[in-house]
């Protein structure tokens, strides 16, 4: 059975022919769409907004997913430690930048009193 209807694939051509004529524009920002795959995803949306049989979006990536999960899930741990590393260490440069700027104070009236002296 077909995975997309007749109306999608006539939205898609539609798309493309806009393309390749520089017509096409995206939705959010109205730039012109040079990208093929860009326009097959605006042809796509534009079938499912109407109500034609199109896949959910990202149905592809999910199916495979599941089959690697065990490998993918221990790489996703890896990056979530990094993550929070690197959240400490934003942490750790805010306080330094504060005792920067207490230097920068206590600097600044030491050449007061010797500019005094």
């Amino acid at each position: 059975m077909a995975k997309y209807s007749k109306g999608a694939g006539k939205k898609v051509k539609r798309a493309m022919h806009e393309m390749h004529e520089g017509k096409l524009e995206s939705g959010r920002s109205g730039k012109k769409v040079k990208s093929r795959k860009q326009a097959i995803a605006i042809g796509l949306s534009e079938a499912r907004k109407e109500g034609s049989k199109v896949p959910k979006k990202g149905g592809a990536k999910k199916s495979g997913a599941k089959k690697g999960g065990a490998k993918k899930g221990g790489a996703k741990k890896g990056t979530a430690k990094k993550r929070t590393a690197k959240k400490g260490g934003s942490k750790r440069g805010g306080a330094k930048k504060g005792a920067k700027k207490g230097g920068r104070k206590s600097s600044s009236s030491r050449s007061r009193g010797r500019s005094k002296s």
